[in-house]
């Protein structure tokens, strides 16, 4: 049974979950299946889910202040009627914000939980979908948080991540999760058995073989190759927080993940992946190298 026939089933069955967490690569399946799944629930409804102007299905995605997703849900509504598979950069093409830091800040809480706590218009069910739940800062998040977990009759939350080890613990907890998309994209890097040395040294608490791992990262080619390596890592971190909850990965996905996944503690992969973005930052400053990795290594280390 795929992932549609499943979301059917629910419906069918009247076993609805009040939150479901959806985990794509970008640019994958997860809003056309999404809003399929609001169609079948709702029913006759004239075509107005597909169409994004269900009256009782609400919206939020990442915007910058002073915008909101109300303001700006006719560019919205136009790209995802026209491509539902839309990446987050053509998103904030169309909304006219690329370039910019994009956040779900905590004025669009206050929108959608005062819209919430509305009957719904035609009597049935009322939805919330979230687009890229892991641009919530803390106080966002604090806020939905009693309505994704004590939903009110009738109350349905639908997310859609790209990054699900960047979702604030206490709203992954509340939701079921699906993982989508054929395999989580990873960055073309051809040295895979780097990362191998150095997860391997870390996992055995040897700090001398873990830092002669980073001396060989510290060592690749170019600055490019380097910062290739970061994604590549952030990527199999990624996939490792994805195993360690449960939840199935690709046999395609990055790194050793199912093999990580129990010799290293929960806390791990989201701490690291912290680690490895910074590196990458680092990198792209121009910062020497090695110090850049040996830094990577000490912090890793004491995560372990």
């Amino acid at each position: 049974m795929n992932i549609e026939e499943t979301l059917a089933g629910m419906i069918d069955s009247g076993r609805i979950p009040h939150a479901i967490m959806f985990s794509e690569p970008d640019g994958g399946p997860a809003f056309r299946i999404a809003l399929g799944f609001l169609e079948r629930l709702y029913g006759t409804s004239g075509g107005r889910v597909a169409k994004l102007i269900h009256p009782d299905v609400h919206f939020i995605f990442p915007t910058t202040s002073p915008l909101t997703s109300t303001s700006l849900m006719p560019q919205f509504r136009e790209l995802a009627c026209s491509n539902p598979a839309f990446t987050e950069a053509e998103l904030n093409e169309a909304l006219g914000i690329e370039g910019k830091s994009s956040l779900i800040a905590v004025a669009e809480a206050k929108e959608v939980l005062a819209s919430l706590s509305l009957s719904a218009l035609e009597g049935g069910w009322r939805s919330v979908l979230m687009y890229l739940p892991e641009k919530m800062n803390q106080e966002t998040a604090n806020r939905l948080l009693k309505s994704i977990e004590e939903p009110s009759e009738k109350t349905l939350f639908l997310l859609i991540t790209h990054a699900p080890e960047k979702v604030l613990r206490t709203i992954w907890s509340r939701c079921q999760h699906f993982q989508l998309g054929d395999e989580l994209r990873a960055p073309d890097f051809d040295s895979p058995e780097l990362l191998d040395a150095l997860m391997d040294a870390l996992a055995a608490k040897d700090l001398c073989a873990a830092l002669e791992a980073g001396e060989k990262i510290s060592a690749l080619p170019s600055r490019e190759n380097a910062k290739a390596f970061c994604k590549f890592a952030a990527d199999a971190m990624r996939n490792m927080f994805i195993a360690q909850q449960g939840l199935d990965i690709p046999s395609t996905g990055t790194g050793r993940a199912r093999e990580w996944a129990p010799r290293f503690r929960k806390t791990f992969p989201r701490a690291a992946l912290t680690c490895f973005d910074r590196a990458w930052m680092l990198v792209d400053r121009n910062v020497n190298t090695k110090l850049v990795f040996t830094d990577l290594v000490n912090k890793l280390s004491r995560l372990c």
